[in-house]
């Protein structure tokens, strides 16, 4: 799968960025930082505490709008129990960032599943999230970086100083961006039909 990257590591112009955000995840705390969607708020899907703490922050009454995020359609199919061909094909095709909902593997933690045992996944493009994620090794739980029932934040200006206050890391590139960000597609296969289901577009 070929993945395209957001600024071409312009990220480096922050170097402590990556360090710091890395430390951060795996101490257990909450990053701030922005995808190739809109800004989140992650951490460890390793630290159940950690989930909770994201949970609380963005006011979530469970895990449902969460996505784990990834670098490769491998490590993707590492987190769920089953990834359906035609769900791995849109991956594979689809042009804007694409989040796909399926059934959680048996190893991830309860916290971080859907309340019908599903998780959202999502293979990310930006070349920071790229670099964190390879770097932590592992995937991380994000939420976007608001409380409920508010609106998505198109820049770093829109997050309110309650998400940033409760974050243990906030990373520094992109913070000047103005071009607003958009939340990825979700996609999701009924298991009656076998038909997709666009719960996002």
């Amino acid at each position: 799968m070929t993945t395209s990257t957001h600024a071409s590591a312009s990220w480096l112009t922050y170097p402590s960025d990556l360090d710091g955000a890395l430390r951060t995840l795996e101490n257990g705390g909450l990053v701030l930082f922005p995808t190739d969607t809109i800004w989140s708020v992650g951490c460890s899907v390793e630290h159940p505490a950690a989930i909770r703490r994201l949970l609380q922050l963005t006011r979530l009454p469970d895990a449902t709008q969460t996505e784990l995020l990834v670098w490769s359609l491998e490590a993707l199919k590492q987190l769920t129990a089953h990834l359906h061909p035609r769900l791995e094909t849109l991956l594979y095709f689809h042009q804007r960032p694409l989040t796909v909902v399926a059934p959680g593997a048996d190893h991830l933690p309860e916290e971080a599943l859907h309340p019908d045992g599903s998780v959202a996944l999502r293979i990310v493009r930006d070349s920071f999230c790229v670099g964190l994620l390879q770097a932590f090794g592992g995937p991380v739980l994000s939420a976007p970086a608001v409380t409920e029932g508010a609106p998505y934040p198109a820049t770093f200006g829109g997050i309110s100083s309650e998400i940033i206050q409760g974050c243990n890391h906030v990373v520094r590139h992109r913070q000047s961006e103005r071009s607003p960000g958009e939340p990825s597609v979700m996609v999701r296969l009924s298991e009656e039909t076998e038909e997709l289901e666009f719960l996002r577009e």
